[in-house]
């Protein structure tokens, strides 16, 4: 058994840079390197290329990554575990393998299989979507449950270089490998939790290294930023670092606001092998650009998979153009409203639905600040004007008609930005539960099928936590008020149709001011405007170990990353603009800050 296990993470999306691989294998010291790519919307983009080409779906950017770099793996016996495999992850096996004996390098190459339920679709019945209670989708483009991390490890075991898999939970790539290394066991739920913490930390790359860092003046080197490795002990514990020269930065804070993205409940951070539980997470200096991080604890999983299936409907279009002059705010929103009631008419003229829905953003005045905008006297905005059909007819005659503007409207309008715009099928996601037994999980490696059981779970257990579940309250008097930027860090980021926004102090003494000002009620009005009037609403949650507060903004975003029509429809932006609101402080703390 090792002291210790390296792993770097090469990619935090389908499309993230070229260069982090080579960056990681010459500098990491790896034993391990893994690559996510695999979102909602990338799996149904995957399923519809591969409805076109029956050796499509998969992430093709992880061969051409690999293939030079074939010959280094195999040198420093660094093994390589990546869901880029999508909807087609035996024709990606297959892909890599061609690549392999080009390059004269034999690794021995595996596909975990079993997270495609697209082919007995026909049979799943009283199915519900887990948000909202809707029924399933008489079709769907793609049907993928979230598995968890045996089916790697039982590809491990059988001896596999490279492990390629469908839909897995982000964090499985990196979790399998410690269980493998280490031989945990699966009721070892402490250390399943900090496994799937050092995945999570590093599944999105560069985020948790001083990318998408609230302080980003203080990242050094943007061009040359380096991607994350944990080094993992037999005890769980683990340091989050980078390769030696690489930019970037690594401390506390950056690996936090990581720590917070995307998550509901830190209590109750729901995976198919663990349930994990953030709240008493310790973060702490290691040394320059180093993080040793300690704390998580778990609990067994439930006996369901979440299944992420995406259906059509409808149609989108969405057009972009540049008008400038004066009143340029208030010409736009003419421009824009006259396209919308003019192709409405010639819609119900020729006897078709109405849009199914309409959305204008006048980027340049602030328009994803809402009522907070402090912008209405610009020069120059671009009009986006999305809109949503059932009929891609009519929206290619609002493709067409938007050109009149040029001619026919307010002056000013430079054109359509990259010409006339394309009408899209509209990609919905649809979220339900499923019991496990539903999927079959196999291991294929050298022509051979392998079956893999899943570990049974321990009895259910109740959360127990001896720190507080409510943040301290403030002692003293506030006397002045200061940008909430100035007190803490924060990030937003997507879950489906919600989002979360996690605020992390700069020093513990502020905690106590800013769950004061911040309450559920206070960042509910404060985000009014990207909240659902009917089901929106703000849950918040506490976590003691490192004074952080995490806010769930349910129904946000407009339907989604794969639905919605914002120009922010992953709610990236959602915590600069929280960052701006005033926090109550006293004079002594705003002394500090000057």
């Amino acid at each position: 058994m090792p002291n210790t296990v390296r792993i770097g993470c090469a990619s935090a999306f389908w499309g993230d840079t070229s260069t982090a691989a080579a960056q990681l294998v010459a500098g990491g010291r790896l034993d391990y390197l893994v690559f996510d790519y695999l979102a909602e919307i990338t799996m149904s983009i995957m399923a519809g290329a591969r409805m076109k080409d029956p050796q499509a779906g998969y992430a093709s950017d992880f061969i051409e990554v690999l293939t030079p770099l074939l010959p280094q793996l195999a040198e420093q016996n660094i093994r390589v575990i990546s869901n880029a495999g999508g909807v087609n992850p035996q024709a990606c096996a297959a892909a890599l393998q061609a690549a392999c004996e080009r390059a004269g390098v034999a690794l021995k190459i595996a596909v975990l299989l079993g997270d495609d339920l697209q082919p007995q679709f026909k049979q799943l019945s009283g199915i519900s979507e887990m948000f909202t209670g809707a029924p399933l989708p008489p079709l769907c483009v793609s049907t993928n449950a979230y598995l968890g991390a045996p089916g790697i490890v039982e590809a491990l075991k059988l001896g596999a270089d490279i492990v390629i898999t469908g839909r897995v939970v982000d964090s499985a790539v990196v979790s399998a490998a410690l269980v493998h290394e280490f031989g945990w066991s699966w009721h070892d739920y402490d250390k399943l939790a900090q496994a799937a913490l050092a995945g999570h930390i590093i599944e999105c790359g560069a985020q948790c290294t001083g990318g998408n860092f609230t302080d980003w003046r203080d990242v050094p080197d943007y061009q040359h930023i380096g991607f994350p490795i944990v080094e993992v002990s037999a005890d769980s514990q683990f340091i989050v670092s980078k390769p030696e020269g690489s930019g970037g930065l690594i401390t506390p804070l950056t690996v936090g606001e990581q720590m917070l993205y995307e998550i509901g409940d830190p209590q109750a951070y729901l995976l198919p092998d663990v349930i994990c539980d953030f709240t008493q997470v310790e973060l702490r200096q290691h040394g320059k650009n180093a993080v040793h991080v300690l704390g998580a604890k778990g609990l067994p999983p439930s006996d369901q998979y979440k299944v992420s299936a995406t259906y059509p409907d409808g149609f989108r279009c969405t057009a972009s153009c540049l008008i400038a002059g004066i009143d340029a705010v208030a010409k736009a929103r003419r421009v824009s409203q006259a396209i919308i009631d003019k192709t409405a008419e010639m819609f119900s003229q020729r006897g078709w639905a109405p849009y199914s829905e309409t959305h204008v953003e006048l980027l340049g005045s602030e328009a994803t600040y809402g009522p907070h905008g402090q912008r209405q006297d610009s020069r120059e905005v671009v009009i986006k004007l999305a809109v949503r059909h059932p009929d891609k007819k009519a929206l290619v005659v609002f493709s067409k008609e938007i050109a009149q503007a040029a001619t026919g409207m307010a002056p000013g309008l430079t054109g359509i930005v990259g010409g006339r715009p394309t009408v899209y099928p509209l990609i919905r996601l649809f979220s339900f539960l499923i019991d496990k037994n539903a999927c079959t999980l196999q291991v294929e490696m050298a022509g051979e099928r392998h079956p893999c059981s899943l570990p049974t779970p321990a009895a259910a257990q109740t959360p127990t936590s001896a720190l507080p579940d409510q943040p301290p309250e403030p002692q003293g008097r506030a006397d002045t008020d200061v940008p909430l930027v100035k007190l803490a860090v924060a990030r937003s980021g997507d879950k489906g149709n919600h989002s979360n926004i996690g605020v992390m102090p700069r020093q513990p003494e502020y905690l106590p001011w800013i769950a004061a000002a911040l309450t559920p009620a206070v960042v509910a009005d404060w985000m009014g405007h990207v909240l659902d009037p009917h089901d929106g609403r703000v849950e918040r949650w506490y976590l003691p170990g490192t004074h952080s507060l995490n806010f769930l903004l349910e129904n946000a975003l407009g339907g989604g990353g794969v639905a919605s029509l914002r120009i922010d429809p992953q709610g990236k932006a959602f915590a600069q603009q929280l960052l701006e609101i005033r926090i109550p402080v006293p004079q002594s703390i705003a002394e500090q800050l000057d």
